[in-house]
């Protein structure tokens, strides 16, 4: 217990160690699904193309998280928030998920280096050679440009997130206002860098796997998703820690409701994104830009659509609604596991339907099912042991940050 030379509130330094060995004992028992989905891919039918895109899913499912959370931390320093200093600790640990998402993430370059065309067909030059498109596309999408970008990408989300979490434990020593003011200065730049990479790397990881098609806005819809699973990590992530006794007094649920409030907010805006892009395809009509939609309205991807229209935005815009649900732990943690599980799907409605053999999407199966789960668990224990990891004996609260006082006494109106 110390006293805060910033306000006049006794608060206890708690670290995420408090929870003791057994979250890294399970994240990194959960790690070991990872190979065993390659295994069940191995002995399946087109086996190494749903490990591949299953990989690939997982991979970026769990960093639109992290990127979400690094989004939120500059987003609160450059418009100088107060309400959300309790809760901008515990988001600059999810946004260090990138560390080891980068080296998730560097197999897949490898691949691509290599001439593999399991998951990108332009890597592969006898595809570019036969593909006027491809060709067409080559200064851009090519392997060795390619792995530059991935550097950029990457590079760029560690340096913002450790230097917002380095400048952010730092004030937690020595006080110093002055670092608040220095992470408000380079939050507009840094967000201006965020946008780009996000954008791009949406456009190479994801969007590139059908080089045939393309949307401007996919970037965004990347964007909305990340917030949602974002927002969705750090409701569940606080009434977790919340029921372990960390965080109790600090986190209210005046907290809890707001989290609940743009959960709820990034959740419509990501069906604005999604029904802004069908709509400009649907009434242009072209059919490059069309098949994206017909590959997902068979093979049972039609299926998947629909969950995602009914399950992603109807059901939690008619019952999440209410602000009871919000300010509700339980009700809250609820939607949160629940719009994370279709978060999850909607970033599987992405990748896999670019799984082919013969020329058409793989069908949705049971055994496609299985190789992803497993392999998303298995990547989410690595992420999770890492964020526990970079957590250490860190304060999981910036306990000398001047607005902190503010965020104490934080009230909805």
């Amino acid at each position: 217990m110390q006293t805060s030379p910033d306000t006049n509130k006794k608060i206890t330094v708690q670290t995420l160690a408090e929870l003791g060995p057994l979250p890294m004992k399970v994240a990194l028992g959960c790690a070991v699904l990872l190979p065993v989905a390659f295994v069940l891919g191995w002995f399946s039918e087109n086996g190494m193309e749903k490990f591949a895109f299953s990989y690939l899913q997982s991979t970026f499912f769990f960093l639109s998280i992290s990127l979400g959370a690094l989004f939120f931390v500059m987003i609160q320093q450059l418009t100088r928030a107060g309400w959300s200093v309790v809760l901008r600790r515990l988001s600059e640990f999810i946004s260090m998920g990138v560390i080891p998402l980068a080296v998730l993430v560097l197999p897949i370059v490898l691949v691509t280096l290599a001439g593999n065309d399991i998951l990108f067909k332009w890597a592969n030059p006898e595809n570019v050679a036969d593909d006027h498109l491809l060709q067409a596309k080559a200064p851009y999408l090519n392997s060795g440009f390619f792995a530059i970008r991935y550097l950029i990408y990457f590079g760029s989300w560690i340096f913002l997130a450790r230097f917002f979490l380095n400048k952010s434990v730092a004030q937690d020593a020595n006080g110093d206002p002055e670092l608040t003011l220095l992470m408000e200065r380079r939050s507009g730049p840094a967000l201006l860098l965020f946008a780009f990479t996000l954008t791009f790397a949406a456009f190479d990881f994801i969007m590139s796997l059908d080089a045939h098609w393309f949307s401007t806005i996919f970037g965004v819809y990347y964007f909305a998703a990340g917030l949602v699973g974002f927002f969705s990590f750090l409701a569940i992530s606080l009434v977790y820690l919340r029921s372990k006794g960390l965080l109790q007094e600090p986190v209210t649920v005046e907290h809890l409701h707001d989290v609940g409030k743009l959960l709820f907010a990034f959740n419509c805006f990501w069906a604005y994104i999604a029904i802004s892009q069908y709509l400009l395809i649907w009434y242009s009509n072209i059919p490059e830009e069309t098949v994206f939609f017909l590959h997902r309205q068979k093979h049972g991807w039609g299926i998947i659509s629909l969950i995602l229209v009914i399950g992603h935005f109807a059901i939690p815009f008619v019952f999440f609604m209410s602000r009871w649900m919000k300010r509700n732990p339980k009700t809250l943690f609820f939607w949160a596991v629940y719009l994370l599980v279709m978060n999850w799907i909607d970033i599987f409605w992405l990748v896999m339907p670019n799984a082919e053999s013969g020329g058409e999407s793989l069908s949705v199966s049971f055994g496609m099912i299985l190789v992803n789960v497993c392999c998303t668990i298995g990547v989410g224990g690595i992420y999770v042991a890492g964020l526990l990891k970079f957590a250490g004996q860190t304060s999981v609260m910036p306990v000398r940050d001047p607005r902190l006082e503010e965020s104490l006494e934080f009230h909805n109106i």
